[in-house]
């Protein structure tokens, strides 16, 4: 296992959950990533706290990637498919309105305030995530 960082894992959690709290005590809103995205298309009331924190999502990675990766020497490469990202977008979003919600909302606000129905749903995410990464390996597919 060449790729466990347990000490960046660990401040990464740290962030993301410092991050949850910190939105929910200035909104009072859960930090689901798909409800906060669609609230900055419809609501006009929380516009600004919600662009502000897609805009966080975005800045965060690129200022990471730039400024401390090329230290790190990290090399990161997804796909080159723009019509496969397009379709796992597309995918993703039916399965945050069909799920109720995304991993965000689910997987670190339900299961930390004990929510049966998230902590049911998450189990789906990541059964779902592995079942699909051995059916596509099986197959010698190698996203």
């Amino acid at each position: 296992m060449t790729d466990f960082t347990p000490y960046s894992a660990l401040v990464g959690g740290i962030i993301i959950g410092l991050s949850v709290v910190f939105y929910f005590f200035t909104t009072g809103r859960l930090a689901g990533i798909s409800g906060i995205f669609e609230n900055a298309i419809t609501n006009s009331v929380n516009r600004f706290s919600n662009l502000f924190f897609l805009l966080g999502l975005v800045v965060g990675p690129l200022l990471y990637y730039n400024v401390i990766a090329p230290k790190v020497s990290i090399a990161f490469n997804i796909t080159d498919s723009y019509t496969l990202i397009i379709l796992g977008g597309l995918l993703v979003g039916f399965g945050t309105r069909l799920g109720g919600g995304c991993t965000s909302g689910h997987g670190i606000c339900g299961i930390g305030r004990l929510s049966t129905s998230s902590i049911i749903a998450t189990v789906i995410f990541v059964t779902t995530g592995m079942l699909t990464v051995t059916i596509l390996q099986q197959f010698g597919i190698y996203l």
